[in-house]
């Protein structure tokens, strides 16, 4: 049996999994990488330090703009569900009103896991026209406002007096006819990993049923989970690498084809050629990228429940293209083959691991960077509040100057679990 331990970290599981399946494995696999290319001895990337500072000053100007109080909210989902003007969440409060605390929390969990697993890159065409205001959003934001009318809508739920839910059954059930329509998909508007996002959300669903000590047993679902953790808190104090454990441990059955130690599905954890040959899983890198994004994205409906979210910025920045981008477009990395932007790349492709792992490491350092500019600490600047202020926001907005349609600067072929 594989559980939590009071420490948040799984106990149970074979040392080599729990230590891969931790924040500081990623800090250290990553900056071994980031090690190789301070030699100049990667494969791919050439790395250029004196570009970091005037990166660092440009993230600083977009943090600036964005949020000229110097209040910035903490890089999540519930931010994508806020564009166009209005909170698609002040949408649903006349209902939510009528819930007690616990299953508003609930049910924002529900929300926030299925839109965060359908986050991973849309491509390049996809648009969403959203109904009601006939406003079109495309990539992170269509995603996240075509999730949440889906939700609202009771897609996700197999109880029609209750849409308002994300259950295993109404996942199992769910067919890829059924998101491709709530998400106005056809041939002129492409979506990137359609049956990989219906696949990763069916796999959700049978996943609920294995776990009733995590999603529950009569009705699983995984806002369920705000349970758990109100339970594994300490005089309300939650441990972000707490909920960043559970997640792993919950969800990472759903993945797929992913690299196996000692049986257990590693999700996103990839080889590289370069981390040397020790042992079984010496040679791994994780990110855990959506585990951590959605981790970010459950703080806040936790926080509503009274909980104060300690140990964030044990967490890690999330390897993601637009964080990767921002410092190949401001020239902190650049290609040793230049031909190498004319084809697209798997997620194991050693490249991509090679792009993801330095763009953490050069998250945590540029994070330095603005810390010492804004005399600020770890706690008051969190890499959550970095990235929302931030190197999401500076790396698309450099990708728009860069290239038409703003796409990342490596083309990546997604099957819609990744990025």
């Amino acid at each position: 049996m594989v559980t939590l331990g009071g420490d948040g970290m799984v106990s149970g599981a074979h040392p080599r999994v729990s230590y891969l399946q931790s924040s500081q494995a990623i800090r250290d696999r990553t900056r071994a990488l980031f090690t190789l290319a301070e030699q100049d001895r990667l494969q791919h990337f050439r790395y250029h330090p004196e570009a970091l500072t005037a990166t660092a000053a440009y993230v600083l100007d977009v943090m600036r703009q964005q949020y000229p109080d110097g209040e910035i909210p903490f890089h999540s989902r519930w931010r994508h569900f806020e564009v166009g003007g209005r909170s698609r969440l002040d949408l649903l409060e006349p209902e939510l009103s009528k819930l007690d605390p616990l299953e508003q929390a609930r049910l924002k969990v529900d929300l926030a896991i299925t839109s965060v697993l359908l986050d991973a890159g849309a491509g390049n065409w996809w648009r969403y026209v959203e109904p009601g205001t006939g406003i079109e959003f495309a990539r992170s934001e269509g995603l996240a406002i075509a999730s949440f009318h889906s939700f609202t809508a009771g897609l996700f739920s197999s109880q029609p007096d209750h849409p308002w839910q994300v259950d295993a059954h109404g996942l199992t059930q769910l067919t890829a006819n059924q998101l491709a329509e709530a998400f106005q998909v056809n041939d002129d508007n492409p979506l990137l990993g359609l049956e990989g996002r219906v696949a990763l959300l069916q796999k959700l669903g049978h996943t609920l049923r294995q776990q009733p000590q995590l999603f529950g047993a009569d009705l699983p679902r995984p806002g369920h989970l705000v349970d758990y953790w109100l339970q594994t808190a300490s005089h309300s104090q939650l441990s972000a690498i707490t909920i960043l454990q559970t997640i792993l441990l919950g969800l990472g059955p759903i993945w797929p084809g992913r690299v196996e130690l000692v049986g257990v599905n590693l999700g996103d954890v990839w080889p590289h050629p370069q981390l040397p040959d020790t042992g079984p899983g010496s040679n791994l890198v994780p990110f855990h990228k959506l585990s951590q994004w959605l981790t970010y994205s459950l703080l806040e409906p936790l926080q509503d429940l009274g909980l104060t979210i300690t140990d964030l910025d044990q967490l890690t920045g999330l390897a993601e293209y637009r964080n990767g981008g921002l410092f190949i477009d401001c020239g902190v990395l650049s290609l040793k083959d230049p031909t190498a932007t004319e084809i697209a790349y798997a997620p194991n492709s050693p490249l991509i691991v090679e792009w993801r792992a330095l763009t953490l490491c050069l998250l945590d350092d540029l994070a330095t960077h603005l810390r010492q500019s804004l005399s600020l600490d770890a706690e008051t600047l969190p890499l959550a509040k970095i990235l929302q202020g931030g190197t999401w926001t500076a790396g698309r907005q450099i990708a728009r100057e860069r290239r038409a349609g703003g796409g990342p600067p490596i083309q990546l072929a997604s099957d819609g679990t990744v990025f």
